[in-house]
């Protein structure tokens, strides 16, 4: 993680980026990233959208790491280790969504 994120700014600061990349851009434009995701899936059925043929894949791959790149370069503004984060994350959904309510059930925590 750490050296994707040297590899991040020092990329953005060879080509003079890092006046564009406050906050407020980063996450709008990782937003943009995440709603070009969607948009390789918006209109397969669920069946489809599991078997993306090789074309399909590669663009996904894409997206994914234009997404993974916006959000290591807004984590790395403030600090925070994206994948200390999400570790963190999971231990709070365990408790909020115990598998014996949760097993099976696409409610939010506060249905269960």
């Amino acid at each position: 993680m750490e050296k994707l994120r040297e590899n991040l700014r020092n990329f953005a600061k060879e080509r003079e980026w890092l006046q564009f990349h406050s906050p407020k851009n980063l996450a709008m434009a990782l937003c943009v990233e995440a709603a070009e995701i969607i948009e390789i899936f918006q209109w397969l059925t669920r069946e489809q959208s599991f078997n993306l043929d090789e074309s399909g894949r590669e663009h996904l791959a894409e997206e994914i790491g234009d997404v993974m790149i916006y959000l290591t370069n807004l984590a790395d503004k403030f600090g925070i280790d994206p994948l200390e984060a999400a570790h963190a994350k999971m231990i709070k959904n365990a408790k909020k969504y115990p598998v014996d309510k949760a097993k099976g059930l696409a409610r939010k925590y506060n249905e269960l």
